[in-house]
């Protein structure tokens, strides 16, 4: 072959190649970051810690935990919907992310149903009604009847404007008829502190971040929200028991992505996940919390997010709760 020959034939062939597709990176490829809206110490942080190294080994790459705590998770909600859509950015949404903040909030900042994709609904746990015990009551007739000897004497603490310990407590105070002075805080784990310390009178949380101060009897329990007792603290009546049928307050804890996140992704990252949660250790524990595990489907945690959405509407109405 001449020179000239040899260099025509060079060119083809590097044309050839520069028209092959490059082949696609198996995901992952880098680092994932789930986006945690809440402060360190409570349970939405405690998920996910737990979670992330068996999904890091399933995956066959690291899933980091960033916490960005603010507004009842807006602020890691709204970095995560306007993040790629290429299963590197997750959040990590609780019931009032997905389905109270756009109801509370005036001029919410994101739309959960149109944002984000829905990856797998993680576990659940009611809410249960807890005082310092310096306050005298011991049943919620008591509480109630307290409240009103006292108008606006009686506080109580939540995770933050529009959390589940928000609207439960403005919940109790229309059901009730009583004057109960709401105390914001930054996540539930300062919230508990403070209750702990007896600078708040009580707080209407998730009984998995109560229940080891009810078990050490640093918290007095008065009402477990749900309409069944819980399998935790089964002599804590429920509040239908109690005499207050409509105040069923809880949480649940899931995992999201933004949306147009493609399919086979959000499979991958479900497929690991409730394996995750299939792990004896990590089911011994979040069942000594108080968490009932769930992982379920996409199409599932979806239908169950509106579902969720639309409840928690006609909830939010009924508090009369409402941030400008």
């Amino acid at each position: 072959m001449n020179f000239r020959a040899f260099c025509v034939a060079a060119a083809a062939s590097l044309a050839t190649f520069a028209s092959m597709p490059m082949a696609k990176a198996e995901y992952p490829d880098r680092p994932i970051v789930l986006v945690v809206p809440f402060p360190a110490g409570s349970s939405s942080d405690t998920i996910p810690r737990m979670l992330a190294p068996l999904i890091s080994k399933s995956l066959g790459g690291s899933v980091v935990i960033e916490n960005r705590a603010g507004a009842n998770g807006s602020l890691g909600a709204t970095r995560v919907a306007n993040s790629p859509a290429d299963g590197y950015t997750l959040l990590l949404a609780t019931t009032g992310v997905l389905a109270i903040n756009q109801w509370i909030y005036a001029s919410p900042q994101y739309a959960p149903e149109k944002d984000f994709a829905p990856i797998v609904n993680i576990a659940s746990t009611p809410n249960i009604i807890v005082v310092n015990p310096t306050v005298k009551a011991n049943t919620l007739q008591e509480l109630i009847a307290e409240a009103k000897a006292k108008p606006g004497t009686l506080t109580f603490a939540s995770a933050g404007n529009g959390s589940t310990s928000h609207i439960c407590g403005e919940a109790l105070k229309v059901m009730g008829g009583v004057d109960l002075v709401h105390v914001p805080y930054q996540g539930p784990a300062p919230a508990i502190q403070d209750v702990l310390g007896g600078r708040v009178s009580m707080i209407c949380d998730n009984l998995s971040n109560v229940v080891p101060y009810v078990n050490s009897n640093h918290l007095k329990a008065i009402a477990v929200t749900a309409g069944e007792p819980n399998a935790q603290l089964p002599k804590v009546p429920t509040s239908k028991q109690a005499g207050l049928p409509e105040l069923e307050a809880g949480i649940w804890y899931g995992m999201v992505a933004p949306a147009a996140t493609p399919r086979d992704i959000i499979e991958k990252l479900n497929k690991a996940t409730v394996e995750a949660l299939q792990d004896p250790t990590v089911k011994e524990r979040l069942d000594t919390l108080g968490l009932t595990v769930i992982g379920d489907t996409p199409d599932h945690f979806k239908a169950f997010i509106a579902q969720e959405s639309a409840r928690m509407e006609n909830v939010v109405k009924l508090s009369k709760a409402r941030i400008p």
